[in-house]
């Protein structure tokens, strides 16, 4: 199971959305993982992924503690860690996760991982018949298929189409419904850039595998006042 799998909207809009993932099993194939889990976002780096994930400790975007009127508006404020601060924090069992934009690099990326033969549980979530078709390019079927059945219940208490885009791109969801809504007027008001409103909400995704060029495009998408998709 995976908090990646709810991702909403439809097909259409999730094709730039392509997550890998690996992930220890404490006691079983937990000794040494940490540096295979360090070598995975190593080699990820080479297919230019917008986001990487190193467990509990987060992702390459980040909140800060240090952040004062001068920092905020006189110098030059980080949103992001370095890649290889991330993969320095990671610890034992290890549990790493990259995040791509596009299918070249994510086909590719599954080649490379199935090369390394890491002994890790790998987990990709994307699109099904994206997914079969990376692992056949590689050489191998997948060992199982999960599927998301959408929302059931009273829908018409959600938020609409647009902000569940942006807030299902955390399994934790740790992005919030409210603010969401927040970047997205405040990108039609010409307040923000999208990129930056999306690396805002990137922060709080603690697992780090909101994907920041998808958040992108959505805002835009509602900038150009762009209908929502129709979940699937």
């Amino acid at each position: 199971m995976t908090n990646t799998l709810h991702r909403y909207g439809s097909p259409e809009s999730a094709a730039d959305d392509y997550i890998v993932f690996v992930m220890a099993t404490k006691g079983v194939n937990d000794e040494g993982s940490e540096a295979k889990a360090r070598e995975f976002l190593k080699v990820a780096l080479e297919y230019r992924p917008v986001n990487l994930g190193g467990g509990s400790q987060g992702g390459l975007y980040r909140p800060t503690s240090r952040l004062n009127p001068f920092i905020a508006y006189f110098t030059s404020r980080r949103h992001a860690i370095s890649p290889r601060v991330l993969m320095q924090e990671i610890e034992a069992p290890g549990h790493a996760a990259a995040v791509f934009d596009n299918r070249e690099a994510f086909e590719e990326f599954v080649a490379a991982v199935k090369k390394m033969d890491l002994g890790l549980s790998v987990n990709a979530s994307a699109l099904v018949e994206d997914t079969r078709c990376a692992c056949r390019k590689a050489g191998f079927q997948p060992h199982s298929v999960e599927y998301s059945l959408g929302f059931r219940g009273r829908t018409d208490r959600l938020p609409d189409g647009r902000v569940l885009e942006l807030t299902t791109m955390c399994g934790h969801g740790m992005v919030s419904a409210s603010y969401a809504q927040k970047m997205i007027l405040m990108v039609k008001e010409g307040r923000v850039t999208p990129e930056r409103a999306s690396q805002y909400m990137a922060k709080f995704c603690s697992c780090g595998v909101f994907n920041p060029s998808r958040a992108t495009r959505v805002l835009k998408e509602a900038q150009q006042g762009v209908p929502a998709p129709l979940g699937v």
